[in-house]
């Protein structure tokens, strides 16, 4: 709880002093972890059919922009403890402005409406779960400096917490993004939304209602119904009981 109270406090701080922050020229570029499978942009998420792309491997990217804007790009493998043979797949795509406080910490400000989630449970059933997502971020610190094994710029984040994040390499200068502007404007997050038919989901005071089947990273076939099947069957020996007594 106070995770969430500090990180509201920070959000709320932003939007009150302004999103033209400081912006460190050095952040500029599109960074991507080790898999270097996952970058911003296009090619993770398309905002005009809805759509989260599976990237190859599991990986991490954000870009920053010179005038404040950012991106960012997760998508990982979850391990299921219970189940090990069923590991879930998240994929989580945000945009938004981040400001450099005085400090030196780094506060992300997503655009609320344009966040997207889709998780993956194939041992739970063949749908995903596809949602808004909305998560301000505060990095206490970040280096940018030139790795001596790989020879490209590195840039390292470092969580609320002070725990580093998986180091990130300098892929995209000028950074790959979407437009740096909100890409699905809403009044509210549950404009023209009905229950029927479709799964209803909470995440903190935003509630969606989406189809189940929207965007699976996976899907599965349906399961064999034998009780369909059996009564197929009965249907056909009574039809071809009549049609031996009719001849």
């Amino acid at each position: 709880m106070r995770v969430s109270i500090q990180l509201l406090s920070l959000w709320a701080l932003s939007i009150v002093s302004g999103v033209s922050g400081q912006a460190d020229p050095q952040l500029t570029g599109t960074w991507s972890t080790k898999s270097n499978r996952v970058f911003t942009g296009p090619g993770f998420y398309d905002p005009v059919n809805e759509k989260l792309k599976e990237p190859a491997l599991t990986g991490i990217s954000y870009s920053f922009t010179n005038d404040g804007h950012f991106e960012s790009a997760h998508y990982r493998a979850l391990a299921n403890p219970q189940v090990p043979r069923c590991p879930k797949g998240l994929m989580q795509f945000q945009h938004g402005t981040f400001k450099k406080e005085a400090n030196g910490s780094l506060i992300l400000t997503p655009f609320g409406v344009d966040g997207r989630q889709l998780l993956s449970d194939p041992c739970r059933g063949k749908n995903s779960v596809y949602t808004r997502y909305n998560q301000p971020e505060l990095f206490k610190r970040y280096e940018v400096f030139t790795d001596p094994y790989h020879g490209v710029l590195r840039l390292n984040l470092y969580r609320f917490d002070g725990s580093p994040m998986n180091p990130m390499y300098l892929a995209f200068k000028p950074p790959q993004m979407l437009p740096t502007e909100t890409m699905n404007p809403t009044t509210s997050a549950t404009a023209g939304a009905q229950p029927t038919g479709k799964t209803k989901i909470k995440r903190g005071h935003q509630e969606v209602t989406v189809p189940l089947n929207k965007h699976v990273i996976k899907p599965r076939r349906e399961p064999f119904d034998a009780d369909r099947w059996w009564w197929i069957g009965v249907g056909m020996t009574t039809l071809g009981g009549f049609a031996y007594l009719a001849f």
